[in-house]
């Protein structure tokens, strides 16, 4: 016992001790229950189970509330595994999931005149009431057999903003003619 010198692996031990001990005391002790912190993260957060159910209509919150509390509420895996066609599993019988998140349009009788003044049609929304009389001019040149020219991009901000709302504006215009045909087909077929 003469020789009574630490050497590095009797150092470390008892650092680790220190850290363990600080740690246990001041971030862990007995005022923590684990029972709570494990039933803290099975729990499926409201939100999530909204966002997915708003992506998937189809689904069950039930069975979205059981899938992200199988996985510890990540919602990309449960989003992967609806889109890969796995599908989501049954929830066992004894599940019992969160209600619904209650929301101030649950009060009231739900009617669809505020869900169709909250999100208009693409013509209202991009005031294109008055270009749906007037006739398609990319049509009349695609019937001709010319194609046509596509503009060059600008190097202008502002011409580039009007580039795009005309583009946009031409698709959302040629998707109401393709929707009006196809209706007008399907009544002269019946």
């Amino acid at each position: 016992m003469a020789d009574q010198t630490l050497n590095l692996p009797s150092l470390f031990l008892v650092l680790v001790i220190l850290i363990l001990s600080i740690r246990y005391f001041f971030f862990g002790g007995p005022g923590t229950s684990t029972h709570t912190a494990a039933r803290d993260r099975n729990t499926a957060n409201p939100e999530h189970i909204e966002q997915i159910a708003q992506m998937f209509p189809q689904l069950s919150r039930r069975d979205i509330q059981w899938d992200l509390q199988r996985n510890g509420g990540s919602v990309q895996a449960t989003t992967e595994r609806v889109l890969s066609g796995r599908g989501l599993e049954r929830p066992p019988p004894s599940f019992q999931p969160l209600p619904p998140p209650a929301s101030s349009s649950s009060n009231t009788p739900s009617s669809p005149a505020p869900h169709k003044s909250s999100h208009p049609d693409l013509l209202t929304r991009y005031k294109l009431h008055h270009r749906l009389s007037q006739p398609d001019v990319t049509r009349s040149g695609e019937e001709e057999g010319e194609k046509p020219k596509p503009p060059q991009w600008s190097q202008n901000r502002d011409e580039r903003q009007a580039l795009l709302q005309k583009r946009r504006e031409d698709m959302v215009l040629a998707a109401r003619r393709k929707l009006e045909e196809k209706e007008r087909r399907e009544k002269a077929g019946k």
